[in-house]
């Protein structure tokens, strides 16, 4: 697989390139950024990957995927202009600023026959994985409220917000981690805070999700907050299960690493970052699941070569939009918004 990305910024940078850099078989071809300072953290992160700047010059050079990963406001045309260049494409997520645009991005791709997919990449969180391995044992019993995280106190990051705030950017994850768990949405309620008192873009969220199997997730994130939640706490008829932090390999990321340059480092958490399993009095430490952001990589060459699933649907990123849809309207109106 010959793949490019678009864009080199946080995201194109340590969450996408490092995986494209360590996939087997592949070939990292080029990025696309016309920033002389990006251009120049390119050539010294990987000297043999070309910078490109257009998206028709990178497609031109021979690819079969690009990832893009850009800010909102410009993904969209970027993501039209892709497919009708007729590669394969990754998109980072939000996936759409709303379920219309969601829904015009995949009949895009639909007419012209091409893959499109959305870089869901907290599917392969360690902590996550180790919900999903717990609920999945029975270990939990029947699970009754999901309550999952992501909270940080990160001032600078709130004049760099947009489409849509915290709820849109952390929420794509949180929300499509509930839906993968517990299924399709009924209800949605939602408090928002926002970073401007024009209402721009929110910094803070609560959403509180009633799924049709009953289960009730509450889903929270922020920029600023100094004591930020447990990561997740999973409360079911045989116990309750709860994590702090953040999985290791985003720290990993930041921090220069890949997965091919610490191999099988990636992604292990040490036990101290391990979370608790309690019962009454019990209580003990479950070991995490080893977390790996590359399997999503994996997972779209075996599509692309291969045929297999696509490791995110994009039908499955229209269920969120949605929801986050629903959830800005609930906290526009103060009411309950059912699906």
């Amino acid at each position: 697989m010959r793949i490019g990305l678009v864009g080199y910024g946080k995201g194109g940078r340590f969450f996408h390139a490092p995986l494209i850099a360590s996939l087997t078989d592949a070939t990292f071809v080029g990025v696309v950024t016309r920033s002389p300072e990006r251009r120049q953290a390119l050539a010294c992160d990987y000297p043999q990957v070309q910078a490109f700047a257009s998206l028709s010059e990178l497609v031109a050079a021979g690819v079969d995927v690009v990832a893009i990963s850009t800010p909102l406001a410009a993904r969209h045309g970027q993501i039209l202009e892709a497919i009708e260049l007729g590669v394969s494409v990754v998109s980072d997520k939000p996936f759409a600023q709303d379920q219309d645009q969601a829904r015009e991005l995949i009949e895009a791709a639909r007419q012209r026959g091409v893959l499109l997919s959305v870089y869901q990449n907290r599917r392969w969180d360690s902590d996550f994985l180790t919900v999903r391995k717990l609920i999945d044992s029975g270990a939990l019993g029947r699970v009754a409220r999901f309550e999952s995280s992501v909270e940080r106190y990160s001032p600078t990051s709130v004049g760099k917000l947009s489409g849509g705030g915290v709820l849109r950017d952390l929420g794509s994850h949180l929300v499509d981690q509930a839906q993968l768990l517990f299924g399709p949405v009924q209800q949605v309620y939602a408090e928002l805070q926002y970073a401007t008192p024009h209402h721009e873009v929110d910094h803070s969220f609560f959403v509180a999700l009633t799924h049709a199997s009953g289960v009730v997730s509450h889903l929270s994130g922020s920029c600023l907050q100094n004591c930020p939640r447990p990561r997740f706490r999973i409360s079911g008829s045989n116990g309750c299960y709860t994590v702090d932090g953040l999985d290791v390999q985003e720290e990993q990321a930041l921090a220069g690493h890949t997965p091919l340059s610490i191999g099988d480092n990636w992604g292990v958490e040490e036990h101290r970052r391990w979370g608790w399993f309690e019962h009454g009095e019990h209580r003990e430490r479950v070991p995490s699941e080893r977390g790996c952001w590359l399997r999503y990589y994996q997972q779209l060459q075996m599509a692309v070569d291969t045929g297999a699933a696509n490791p995110v649907d994009p039908l499955e990123a229209l269920n969120t939009t949605r929801v986050l849809d629903a959830a800005r309207q609930s906290a526009s109106k103060g009411c309950v918004v059912t699906l």
